[in-house]
């Protein structure tokens, strides 16, 4: 989105060729992540000096014992407190905290590749973005997270984005985690802390408003490992979907279009049950209303069925199955949560599938 007209472009002071670098990370509930996301980022093979900075938040599990044995070792780590829990708030406070000219939001549930870090920083320099992101590589281990990663990478599942799928590097609406230059964050006064979802693209729209440029770099690579039950991933798309309308209310047709389908989808569905109801208890003929009242039903369920059969990467019935839950949770429970954040706001709808 270019700049308006009376506004001048941003132009952010050159980086030098190994710029340091602040790594910034909001944690909550990570025992089984932490350490394996923060040795990724500590073996970046990038040779430009280097902090992480952990936000913990009141964690239950044993996160907090995980990170002050981490920062131990390593001097370059670095812990803040969170006590509002939420990530934008942590995010703010890693960044005050940190030092460094170029700031890379990092997560616990992410694996960067090992030239994460020195492939951004290029593409920084060359397009003289104030934010970079790549591509998110969703990945799980069991039958079940195994399944909802498919649907992570698959159009059929969140699409939109650049950074779910391979396309061609460019500026982009929005960058999945993001390696930032300070100088903008700063301009755009960091993250909302009133966003309790969706931070990164409102974030994102400011600096686009600002007339700074968010790049897509294909060549980047994050691994990432979502929820492992569909429980945990009804509630997180739920919470998703509710603050997505908080920003439609805030934003309004700065949105893009699809973000308003999964809403349809789920007034689409309910319309065809309660037809079928209608038309069960002799309401309505079914002679004449059968057909107009069940086609979004009937037509959602043919296209979650054609989806299925277009993912790749699976074996045999159960995984088919799998996928097609996966796909429906994603679906359902991101378009009710979108309804009741257009209807009522964000309130204190948040996240607890990591709680």
């Amino acid at each position: 989105m270019p700049p308006p007209s009376d506004t001048p472009t941003p132009i952010l002071p050159a980086l030098p060729e190994r710029p340091s670098v602040s790594y910034v990370m909001p944690v909550l509930n990570e025992e089984g992540f932490l350490e394996s996301a923060v040795r990724t980022i500590l073996a970046q093979d990038y040779a430009g000096e280097k902090e992480l900075v952990l936000a913990l938040g009141p964690s239950r599990d044993r996160s907090d014992e995980i990170a002050r044995r981490l920062a131990a070792e390593d001097p370059r780590v670095r812990l803040v407190a969170n006590p509002e829990r939420d990530i934008p708030a942590g995010l703010n406070r890693a960044i005050a905290a940190s030092r460094h000219a170029v700031v890379v939001r990092v997560d616990a549930h992410s694996e960067l590749t090992p030239d994460y870090t020195r492939r951004g920083i290029g593409a920084l320099r060359r397009e003289g973005a104030a934010n970079v992101g790549g591509v998110m590589r969703a990945a799980g281990r069991g039958a079940v997270q195994r399944a909802i990663a498919r649907g992570y990478n698959s159009p059929f599942g969140l699409g939109g984005g650049a950074y779910h799928g391979e396309g061609a590097a460019g500026p982009a609406e929005s960058a999945y985690l993001g390696i930032f230059r300070r100088e903008a964050i700063e301009a755009v006064h960091g993250y909302d802390p009133t966003i309790l979802r969706g931070e990164d693209w409102e974030l994102n729209l400011r600096l686009r408003r600002a007339g700074y440029t968010v790049w897509f770099e294909s060549a980047l690579g994050v691994t990432y490992w979502p929820r492992a039950s569909f429980g945990d991933l009804a509630r997180q798309f739920f919470a998703t979907g509710t603050w997505r309308a908080v920003l439609v209310r805030r934003y309004g047709r700065e949105n893009p279009w699809r973000f308003f389908v999964p809403g349809a989808l789920v007034l689409g569905i309910a319309a065809s049950l309660a037809g079928l109801v209608l038309l069960t208890a002799g309401v309505l003929p079914w002679a004449s209303g059968w057909s107009l009242l069940l086609a979004p039903a009937a037509c959602y369920l043919l296209g979650v069925v054609f989806a299925v059969t277009r993912i790749p990467e699976q074996r045999g019935l159960r995984d088919h199955l799998l996928t097609a839950v996966a796909l429906v949770t994603m679906h359902l429970s991101w378009g009710s949560g979108f309804l009741r954040g257009i209807l009522f706001g964000g309130g204190r709808v948040v996240d607890r599938s990591r709680v």
